[in-house]
């Protein structure tokens, strides 16, 4: 199994039905990328680690209407993927990496979908991209609000709402509106690693929380607060004019 078919590289054909860390989390990366279709403002957009490029495809096919995508990732099989399965004449799919990459040309938009969560300085993944927004432009992202560090070794950082919004208005960028997806999951199911793609999930988590006993009471914060749901905030911001 490649990286392009894991816990974080959600490959479409290689999903089993009806799992929270497989059919059920692509179909919630689907409503983001609607989500962020339906708020895209006239002109060229980014999108910032498309993975194999299904939403890159989405976005040109139901919102863009001949505006170009710049789809960029870090991973060569996932682009090596999105040439094959989803090339689009309004589509670049770049192997890049987001923190040197530079554009020619500036965004209108740039989307960038359950990945500021896997950055060890997400402050300055941030502040490197909206220097390639132009005034007025759109910034659409999105992160999980409750504890994943624990569980997901792939994560470095744990966002609530708050500190998420406070990070993106540091960054000089205003929040013009958003949304928050509930995804229930069998804890189960999910500890007991019977779904195919929770194979990647932290192994030795009771390890990990004598390491870092913070994040246990995190955990167990959310469990009283939010039961065995996961929630994510996708949120579209501005860049002042």
């Amino acid at each position: 199994m490649t990286s392009s078919d894991s816990l974080e590289r959600i490959n479409p054909d290689a999903l089993e039905l009806n799992e929270a860390t497989g059919d059920q989390s692509l179909q919630l990366h689907l409503e983001r990328y609607h989500y962020a279709g339906k708020h895209l403002i006239p002109g060229p957009v980014a999108d910032v680690a498309c993975g194999v490029g299904y939403g890159s495809y989405l976005l040109a096919t139901h919102y863009t209407q001949k505006t170009s995508i710049t789809a960029i990732d870090n991973d060569a099989d996932a682009i090596a993927i999105a040439h094959e399965k989803y090339s689009h004449p309004s589509i670049r799919f770049l192997h890049t990496d987001a923190f040197t990459f530079s554009s020619p040309v500036m965004f209108s938009n740039i989307v960038s979908l359950e990945t500021i969560e896997h950055l060890s300085d997400p402050a300055a993944f941030v502040q490197h991209l909206i220097t390639q927004l132009i005034p007025g432009g759109r910034f659409i992202a999105s992160v999980p609000v409750t504890p994943s560090m624990d569980a997901n070794p792939y994560h470095l950082q744990d966002f609530t709402i708050a500190s998420f919004r406070k990070m993106m208005r540091n960054a000089g960028l205003k929040e013009v509106d958003h949304f928050i997806q509930v995804q229930p999951y069998n804890p189960f199911a999910i500890a007991g690693h019977k779904e195919v793609r929770s194979k990647d999930l932290r192994k030795n988590i009771a390890g990990y929380y004598l390491q870092h006993p913070g994040k246990f009471l995190s955990r167990i914060r959310s469990l009283l607060v939010d039961g065995f749901r996961n929630k994510y905030l996708v949120a579209v911001f501005e860049k002042s004019l």
